[in-house]
Parts: C-alpha cells; sequence; structure tokens
C-alpha cells in the first residue's frame, strides 16, 4: 500500500488490514461483533474511516491483556460516534481498565511469588505438603487455588 493511499479518508479493508496487522477476516469479525464500523460503497464494498486504525489497535491490545470481546465493545460504545475520538476521550476509557488490571497484577504477584514454593519441593501434593498447607487448612476456606484468589 502506498503511504497515499493510507493518507485518504477511508480504507478499504485490505490497506486497514495491512496497516493494521490484523487479517481481513478479523476485521469482519470485529465489525460483526459491533468492536469497528464501516460504510460501503454503491458496489457493497467496506470502507473504514481513518480512526479505525486506532479502535482496532485497541481491540488488539486489549484482547492480548485477556479483556473479553464483550467487555471491549461495551468500553467502545463510551467513544464519540460523530467525530474521530481525541486523545482525551481515549484516556477515558483506557480508565475502565484500570480497576481489573490491578487485580490481574496482584493475581499473578501472588502466583509468581507462590508457585515457587509448591513446585520447587517437588512433592505436588498441595493438599498435604506441610510447608506450604499443612492439614489441608486452606480447605476451610472454599474450593480452588485459595492462595491465588484471597488476599
Amino acid at each position: 500500500m502506498t503511504q497515499l493511499a493510507w493518507n485518504a479518508k477511508e480504507a478499504t479493508v485490505g490497506e486497514l488490514a495491512e496497516r493494521s496487522g490484523v487479517a481481513p477476516s478479523a476485521l469482519r469479525f470485529y465489525e460483526r461483533e459491533g468492536l469497528i464500523t464501516s460504510s460501503r460503497t454503491s458496489g457493497n464494498q467496506r470502507r473504514y474511516s481513518r480512526d479505525t486504525l486506532r479502535r482496532v489497535a485497541f481491540v488488539r491490545t486489549s484482547q492480548r491483556l485477556g479483556i473479553p470481546l464483550a467487555t471491549i465493545r461495551d468500553v467502545l460504545a463510551l467513544l464519540p460516534e460523530d467525530r474521530t475520538p481525541t486523545e482525551e476521550d481515549w484516556a477515558r476509557i483506557s480508565e475502565c481498565w484500570r480497576a481489573d488490571l490491578e487485580t490481574r497484577i496482584r493475581t499473578l504477584q501472588r502466583l509468581r511469588d507462590n508457585l515457587a514454593d509448591c513446585i520447587g519441593c517437588g512433592c505436588l501434593s498441595l493438599d498435604r505438603c506441610v510447608l506450604s498447607n499443612p492439614g489441608d487448612t486452606l480447605a476451610s476456606h472454599g474450593p480452588g487455588p485459595r492462595r491465588l484468589i484471597e488476599d
């Protein structure tokens, strides 16, 4: 694709795919899921506005963080439809992730800090381990990996 083509007001699905690094099939999927929108030409070809590139980047980054598509769609719905989103608009919706990301970070830190203790000794008997869970006392807190899901 030439730079001139991307400087146009709208991009074809192929141009957006090339510029974003996302396959055309994924872009069509994102559109079906309500994450991005396109207009249609008289020949029924998709055309994407230039700000769609930023939306695609936001979707891809959010997916890498493990955020479900439904949640991404809900947050993208907070962006203005009548104009190109500003830096302030993007900053505002990015705040929607902060609490969830902080929780994920704490969970990953607990996993990092506690996983080596259990796997390090080699016994792999988490329910009977005299070092990590003597007498299976964590069972009284409920099912699942209690050390990871409790503060």
